[in-house]
Formats: C-alpha cells, structure tokens, sequence
C-alpha cells in the first residue's frame, strides 16, 4: 500500500508540505518501508543512532500494537542516522532500543551518512526500511493478517522551513508526534 503524508495539522505556524509518501510492503519477517520525499532544504547534522534526527530532514514511523498502551517511534533522517525507542508517551517509560536491535534494521538512503549542511534548493529523495517484525510484535508465531495502529510523519524542526506533516490528521494546539489517540490503522498480510 501507499500512502500520502500531507496532513498539514498546523497550517497557521508551518505550512510547508513537501511532497511525501510511503510504500509499506512486508513478508512474515520484515517489514518494509520506502518513504519518497521531493522537496525544499536538505539537512544532515546528525549522524549517530539515538541522536536528534527530527531536527534534519527526517521521515517517521510510530505504531503500537493493538491492545498493547506502549507504542514504537523509528524516526530517521536523509542519511540514515536513527531514533528507535518502545515507549508510553513522549516522555513516559522511553526505552530505546539497544544498538544490536537498531542494527537490525536495515536502512538504505539516497545520501550516503555523512553530515549535510542545510542546503536551498529542490531535493528527491529516499529511505528504506527493513524492519523485523519481532521489534514490533513480541509474539514469536506471528499469525497474519496483522493490524497496526500507526501514523507516519515528514519533519525538520531546524530547517529554514520547519514542517510536521502526518498521514492521520492530529488535531492538538502545537505540534506532537508521540500522540496514538490520532493513529490510523494498517493491515499487513
């Protein structure tokens, strides 16, 4: 499936939206995200897992399993650099995860991970995502179809056009990802 994130949730204070979407596909394993992104400014400042990566040219992916209160950011920038954490809210009971379960994520990027000074111009680029299922569900027999509760996200806090774009609309006063009242919901077969 592909999905749009152009759900501008703060048109008044950031009405940027790059063009953005995600294909989600998956097998019983893995699953697989390829966000596309054509748009203004592109930086890089973070190179390093677990660093601030939101503030770069970033897409995100936050799901939480159905009847589970804890839910799953993986937040990465354009050069691959991630953020990847179990948690109940966006400052309640973080864990992130540890570098041997980030390592398993496999990431593929347009640039190579290096750090990008903020750059003007028009930018199209691309991550991938091969992300075991088994970070996500803790059930080792996992029967399908599987549901996912999820919204997926388009930022860059520190750019000279800052934006917070989602796939599901979030309807708060300022701008907030870590918010699962808002996610919408996907079927993985």
């Amino acid at each position: 499936m592909k999905l749009n994130i152009n759900k501008v949730n703060w048109p008044d204070a950031f009405p940027y939206c790059p063009e953005t979407t995600v294909e989600i596909t998956n097998n019983h394993e893995f699953l697989f995200l390829q966000y596309t992104v054509k748009g203004e400014q592109l930086r890089a400042a973070t190179v390093d897992d677990q660093g601030p990566v939101w503030e770069d040219s970033c897409v995100e992916f936050f799901c939480q399993v159905p009847g589970d209160n804890h839910y799953m950011n993986f937040e990465t920038n354009c050069v691959g650099a991630m953020v990847a954490s179990r948690r109940l809210g966006r400052d309640k009971e973080v864990q992130p995860l540890p570098a041997e379960q980030i390592a398993l994520i496999e990431r593929k990027c347009t640039f190579p991970r290096q750090k990008i000074e903020e750059k003007d111009g028009l930018f199209e680029w691309t991550v991938e995502l091969k992300i075991p299922l088994s970070l996500i569900f803790r059930d080792p027999k996992l029967t399908f179809p599987l549901t996912l509760r999820a919204n997926f996200y388009k930022c860059a806090d520190k750019t000279k056009r800052p934006h917070f774009v989602s796939w599901q609309p979030i309807y708060l006063p300022k701008p907030d990802f870590h918010c699962p009242e808002f996610f919408g919901e996907i079927v993985l077969s």
